[in-house]
């Protein structure tokens, strides 16, 4: 039997979010669709849809790491692994995306 490693893509939780918020120490990035993006967001976040997001990324400040959401958290494990495996350290992906943000009635900014 063969023993593989396996890397994971960092997560953290809406909790973790929240406090890094507070502290101003992450950006949000939402990889979502627009529409999406503008039914209710994470207050703050910077909408990079997943399609474009390898266009988009040189494109992103890098001033602050990133904890990238969506509506669930499957997009943003890809989009998380997308930027890590161009540079963009300290990146995560936000597990539950905006629905666990909604769940525990933190607010949204909607359009």
């Amino acid at each position: 039997m063969h023993l593989f490693s396996r890397r994971t893509t960092p997560e953290i939780s809406v909790d973790d979010l929240d406090q890094l918020l507070r502290d101003g120490s992450v950006r949000v990035l939402d990889v979502r669709e627009d529409w999406e993006f503008r039914r209710g967001r994470v207050p703050g976040a910077i909408s990079a849809p997943l399609g474009l997001l390898p266009q988009r990324a040189a494109d992103l400040p890098r001033d602050k790491p990133y904890a990238v959401i969506c509506e669930s958290g499957s997009r943003s494990l890809s989009a998380t692994s997308l930027l890590l495996s161009q540079g963009f350290e300290g990146a995560a992906s936000v597990r539950g995306g905006t629905s666990a943000w909604a769940r525990t009635n933190r607010p949204l900014e909607r359009d």
